[in-house]
Formats: C-alpha cells, structure tokens, sequence
C-alpha cells in the first residue's frame, strides 16, 4: 500500500520536505540562507546559500534504503577521495556537532530520514549528449575512484551492502509484485540466477571493493575542464567491472563507451571480461532499475513502470535466448 507521502505530487512532496530541510539545516552553524529543490526523485536535493554567498548541497535521502552504519561508510569513503589527485568530489560538511550525519522526522513518510550536507560543486551536469571530453574524464574519475579505493578498510561502525547479493541490498521487490505476471517473474528469475553465476566467474579473478555504483551522466559535473562526480549513495562493496557496466549501461552508443573506456586506460588498465559477462551486467541494472520502480516514493518514477517492464522482459527474453 502506497504511503501518504507516494500519494502525493511532486511538487506537493518537495514542499513535505522543506520544514523537514529547515530542521536539519537548524543543526548546522550556518548564516542565514535560502533553500531551493534543485532534484526530487530518488532523494531530495536542496541547493542551500547563505547570505555571504556560500553554497551547499543538502540530500535527504527519501527512497533509498540506506541506514546509518551505510551513510557512514559512505562519507568515509568520499572524505578519503579528497587528496586524491586528479579527482574531484564534494566534500561532506559537519553539523554543529561534528557529525556528518543528521537524522530528522518527516511525518508524511512517518520515519526518520537521514540528511547529508556537501559542498557545491560547480559546472553542469553532462546530460544526455556527453562530449567525448567529458566522457573521457568520466572514465579517468571512475578508474581514479577505484584506485583509492583497493586498499580502503571502512571504519569501524560503518558498513555496506555487498553487490555480489542479486539485489545489492535493496530487497527483492520482484517476487511478490502483483504487477507483474508470474510467467515474467519467472524469466527475471532465471535471468538473476544467470547473473549471478557471471558475477561468481567475475569474482574469481577480482576481490570486491567500494565502487561508486552509480556513475552515470546526471552524477557528473562538468566545469569546462574536467569532472567532478558526485551522488555516492549507491556505493557499495563490489568488482570494478560492475562499477563500468553502470556507468556503460547508460550511454548510448559504442563509440561513446569506447571514450569512456579509453579515458579508464589512461589511469589503469580495464578489468578482465568478456562481452557476454559484460551484457548479462548491463542486463542487471535494468532488472535493479524495475526493483527500484517496484516500490519508488516518486510519482512519475511510478508512472514509468508499465512500458518500462515490458522493454526489460523484451530484454531478459533475448538474453536467455
């Protein structure tokens, strides 16, 4: 059953959450500022300024599954990722108490949510039509990400999903659907299972790591030199490959991927694997994706969901041949 909060709009959901930003941004030892949503679909994104010009970005996590012992793991990863050369990411900002954590209630969604504050990066997002430039430096950032993060031991108290698990974490909203036909809940099955034997082989020559997991073109930021990468609320421990098969899964063509790939090849080389492992990967993003719609907060994420399932069986179906 949908909550009281999914029920509404859009726009009616952005102004649930901005009491709820005020409150937080109160344990913050901020001037004046004003709140503008600049993103509301898998979280909340508020762009914050301050009167003398300071700029912010305050996430409040709304469909993520994420608890605390993750967001944790998370900012330790990205404060880690400061020093590293060439690499641009926000930077996480402590509230009055030193945590980079807060924790308000919002009563439509009738939980706490969980808020992080960053600083603003400039530029603009890549979008839809990345330049071979901008895709280039992407490819450099993923595989400086990776770098950093091969011998990244996460503090203690933090922790991660594992994406070796055929739903990383998020639960199988899938099984139960009655949304979907059990003939077509049978195809993902055996499409999942199938998966997970690649990601097996995969892991035989690769050990898990914090990866991104979610590099895709509306997490990146161009400034008119280079990249910046933001959005790390899906990282997770898992292969490098899957970290690209993302990344790949949202371009469009193959000559877009190759400048993706061969910015990687300038940091390091690519991971082993082969074109079949690759597409039974970019295979599972789909499938994570309708996981998502399954139970999204988002009205119009919701709305996505008919034309959407039936493309992502046209897709399981030719895969299992």
């Amino acid at each position: 059953m949908a909550s009281d909060f999914a029920n509404l709009s859009s726009t009616e959901q952005v102004e649930t959450m901005i009491p709820v930003a005020r409150s937080i941004l109160d344990g913050y030892p901020l001037p004046q500022f004003e709140l503008e949503s600049i993103n509301h679909e898998y979280n909340s994104t508020f762009k914050v300024t301050t009167t003398d010009g300071v700029r912010y970005a305050l996430r409040i996590n709304v469909n993520s599954k994420r608890n605390i012992e993750n967001v944790q793991a998370e900012m330790a990863w990205v404060s880690s990722l400061q020093d590293v050369p060439g690499l641009t990411v926000p930077t996480p900002i402590p509230n009055s108490v030193g945590e980079f954590i807060s924790v308000a209630w919002h009563p439509q969604l009738g939980r706490d949510v969980i808020a992080v504050l960053f600083s603003w990066l400039d530029g603009t997002e890549l979008g839809d039509e990345p330049t071979e430039e901008q895709l280039r430096a992407t490819g450099r950032a993923i595989a400086r990400m990776q770098r950093a993060s091969t011998n990244f031991e996460l503090p203690e108290g933090a922790a991660l999903d594992s994406a070796s698990d055929q739903f990383w974490g998020a639960g199988d909203n899938i099984s139960g659907s009655a949304q979907i036909a059990e003939l077509q809940k049978s195809k993902l099955a055996e499409a999942l299972n199938r998966i997970s034997v690649v990601v097996a082989d995969l892991s035989e020559s690769a050990r898990p790591q914090i990866i991104h997991a979610d590099v895709h073109p509306w997490n990146v930021m161009w400034d008119g030199r280079d990249v910046a990468v933001f959005d790390f609320d899906d990282c997770m421990l898992g292969l490098p490959v899957q970290d690209l098969s993302i990344a790949l899964y949202y371009l469009d063509t193959p000559e877009q991927d190759e400048e993706l790939l061969a910015g990687y090849c300038e940091v390091a080389p690519l991971p082993t694997y082969t074109e079949s492992q690759m597409q039974a990967l970019l295979l599972h993003r789909r499938i994570m994706l309708l996981n998502y719609l399954l139970e999204s907060e988002n009205p119009e994420h919701r709305d996505m969901l008919v034309d959407y399932l039936t493309e992502t069986i046209n897709r399981v179906e030719k895969y299992l041949g």
